[in-house]
Order: structure tokens, then C-alpha cells, then sequence
């Protein structure tokens, strides 16, 4: 009887240990997650901040007590590069407003590193955002969420990237002059229009990243096969977890693009990263429409805000978790390794929906921390946290500074 008891105490006492051993192994990697985020240059290529400023004025440049980003929250989580999405609706383009609301947009990003140069710098190249980076501040670089501010003159493909968009994202939620949209029932152009050929030839030349977030399967291809240099998806994640859904990436499309050298940055919407939060998404969008088309409501009225916002409560969204965001990852670096794959947050850009563990930008150490776990070694976390994205940037300016001949 008493040999039977020591037994149970040792093993309690092994337990105790692997326990404590495992604890202790945990807080050495949040720790060391923490020095990779400061140490490191960490870029996300697609956050909405001008857009949010644009619907209700804040000062970023101090903690805000909402939103998903402002620069305290930002220097916690150790980012440096964050892109300022430059973000016009799709509906702007029929009411003839998209060009000026760019520029205004563009003027807000400005304007805060203006009032606050002792902490942000505006970063039109790759090369400066990594001088910001050594002088200790947060560039800002700007990418174009819709390509209609080009307004159908191929010279503006320049004038957006002398006024520092490093990126355009060809269409958004509705087809375009220049592109269909993953979004749109209507497919005007079967992929892109003739006129969106001739963007992508000038984004080659002027040394714009050509972004394929939000365009059709059939835009997607026609685009691979015309550019001369690698694009990028800044925003988006892999379709093997959202079945059928066009506005994240196919298997086959990842590997088609990171065999031109591309990177796709995940984007960390609960909706993009599972099926279940994407069907709660269809299934409100249905019920709401629903509610409007028996009470006369207006689509965008408060009424079906409101209508939203009750639907939340009484049907919680589920929230997507670390292990599902890592999953897409870790997806994508199965097919096509890691120099292929980033961070587009789309923080400020997909409200209430981020997973638990990455709710602002104070948050990138936990996915740091995720992949210590898994065993990633800092060199692939590096490349991850934007080493992948800062080598496409300068090919595509290096191509537009030294075009080959013929």
C-alpha cells in the first residue's frame, strides 16, 4: 500500500515538472517573440486608418480609444512599416468621386507625419521605409484599395505613385473600368478590361506592385501572365479553408504566383480565415436583407445598422482563433515555403471580426509567438514578418529603374 502511494507521488511530482518545464517554455518564447517584433523590421501591407479618419477624425499619433490602430498600440506591437490603405468605394467610381478622395486620403497621411515627425515618416519607396526603420520611426507607406482614382488615364498610374502608392489593388467590390471583381456577380470584362491590361504594363514601368487582392479568378491569371515582375495579394488568404469563395486564393492559384515570385499576406478577418465565420457573414447578410426588403429599409440606412448590430447580439460571431490563423500560414508555407507568404492584417479594415489573440497592432508578438512555437527559426519569422514583402518592393522598382532592352 505505501509503494503504491510513493508511485502516485511520483508521478504527481513528474507531472509538476513537464508542467512547470512547459510554463517556463512558454514565457520564454513570449519573451523572445517581444525582442524579434522590436528587433526586426515588421511590414503590413494593408491597414484602413485613412478611411477610419476620413468617417471620424482621431488622433493617431496618441493612443485612441478605439480603432485597431494608433502609434502607442503600433510601437508595442513593434511594427514599422504599416501601409496606409488608401481606400475608395466601389461606388465612388459612378458618382465621379474616387480621384478627388484619394488625393484626400493621401493628404491625411501626409498631414500625420506632419504633425508628428518625431514619429512617423512617409515611405513612397522601399528604401525609404527602411531609412525610416534604422531611424527609429514608423514609415508610412500608402497602397491604392480600388484603381478607380486612376479614372481611365494611364498618367495617373504615375501621379499616384509620385504622391507615394506603392501598391494599387486593381478593383474592390464592384468591377471597375480596370478590372472584375471576386465580389461581383457582373462580369463585365472577363478578367480585365483593355484598358486594365495597359495599367498593368505602366504599374510594371512606373515600379508599382500590381495587388490582386479583390480581383476575379479570370483577372488573377490574365494579370500573372502580363506583368513582368512579381505582385502581391495584400490582403488575402488561402480559399482551402473558405471553399468556393473567390475573394481568397486558390491553391493552385498561391503556387502560380509564388512561382513568379509573389507573396500573399494574410489577411486575419474571421471570415478569412474559416468557413463558419464566412457562412455567419452570409447568413446575416441574408437575414438583413431580409429585414430591409420587408420594412422598406434603405440598404445603408441605420435602420439595418441597427438591424447588424442586434444580429450580433443575438447570434455571436464566431471568432476565429491563433490556431486558425497559424493553419493558414502554415498552409501556404506547406505549398510553396516560406519566402512566399506575410502580414496584410486588414486591421481597421473588417471591424468586429478579428480572431482571439490578434484584436490591434499591439498583437504581432502572439503570432511571432505562434511560430517559436511550431519551431520556426528566426530567419523564417523574419521573412515572414516582411523580408518576403520588402524583396518584391525593390524588384518592382528595380525593374522600373532598369527596364530590360528589347
Amino acid at each position: 500500500m505505501k509503494l503504491s502511494w510513493l508511485l502516485v507521488l511520483a508521478f504527481i511530482f513528474a507531472g509538476a515538472v513537464r508542467i512547470g518545464l512547459a510554463t517556463e517554455k512558454q514565457l520564454d518564447f513570449a519573451a523572445s517573440a517581444q525582442v524579434i517584433a522590436q528587433k526586426y523590421m515588421l511590414i503590413d501591407t494593408h491597414i484602413d486608418v485613412p478611411y477610419r479618419l476620413e468617417e471620424k477624425w482621431v488622433d493617431v499619433s496618441r493612443k485612441t480609444e478605439d480603432g485597431d490602430f494608433d502609434y502607442e498600440r503600433a510601437r508595442l506591437g513593434g511594427l514599422n512599416i504599416p501601409f496606409m490603405s488608401v481606400y475608395t468605394p466601389a461606388e465612388s467610381e459612378q458618382e465621379g468621386t474616387s480621384f478627388e478622395l484619394a488625393n484626400r486620403l493621401i493628404d491625411q497621411v501626409e498631414a500625420l507625419a506632419g504633425r508628428a515627425p518625431e514619429k512617423f515618416a512617409v515611405a513612397k519607396t522601399s528604401k525609404q521605409a527602411e531609412k525610416a526603420w534604422r531611424l527609429g520611426l514608423m514609415g508610412l507607406a500608402m497602397g491604392m484599395e480600388n484603381g478607380s482614382p486612376l479614372d481611365g488615364k494611364l498618367e495617373n498610374v504615375a501621379f499616384f505613385k509620385d504622391r507615394g502608392i506603392s501598391y494599387i489593388t486593381l478593383t474592390h467590390s464592384l468591377s471597375n473600368h480596370i478590372s472584375d471583381s471576386s465580389y461581383d456577380e457582373e462580369r463585365k470584362w472577363n478578367g480585365l478590361s483593355p484598358f486594365g491590361k495597359e495599367v498593368v504594363a505602366e504599374m510594371n514601368r512606373q515600379g508599382v506592385m500590381i495587388d490582386i487582392s479583390h480581383v476575379s479568378d479570370e483577372a488573377f491569371w490574365q494579370v500573372l501572365e502580363l506583368s513582368k515582375v512579381p505582385v502581391i495579394a495584400s490582403h488575402s488568404s488561402a480559399r482551402h479553408f473558405t471553399p468556393g469563395w473567390e475573394r481568397n486564393m486558390s491553391d493552385e492559384m498561391i503556387k502560380a504566383m509564388a512561382s513568379k515570385g509573389g507573396v500573399i499576406q494574410i489577411n486575419f478577418g474571421s471570415s478569412f480565415l474559416t468557413e463558419e465565420a464566412r457562412r455567419w457573414y452570409e447568413k446575416m447578410d441574408e437575414a438583413r436583407a431580409a429585414y430591409r426588403e420587408e420594412n422598406n429599409y434603405d440598404e445603408h440606412g441605420e435602420e439595418a445598422e441597427k438591424f447588424g448590430e442586434q444580429y450580433r447580439v443575438d447570434n455571436p460571431l464566431p471568432f476565429a482563433t491563433m490556431d486558425d490563423l497559424m493553419a493558414q500560414f502554415t498552409h501556404v508555407i506547406g505549398l510553396v515555403g516560406v519566402e512566399h507568404v506575410g502580414i496584410g492584417s486588414d486591421f481597421d479594415g473588417v471591424g468586429d471580426s478579428l480572431p482571439e489573440g490578434m484584436k490591434d497592432v499591439s498583437s504581432y508578438p502572439n503570432l511571432i509567438e505562434a511560430f517559436l512555437n511550431l519551431e520556426y527559426s528566426v530567419e523564417d519569422i523574419r521573412a515572414i514578418m516582411g523580408g518576403n514583402l520588402l524583396r518584391v518592393w525593390s524588384a518592382v522598382e528595380a525593374f522600373a529603374a532598369d527596364p530590360p532592352k528589347g
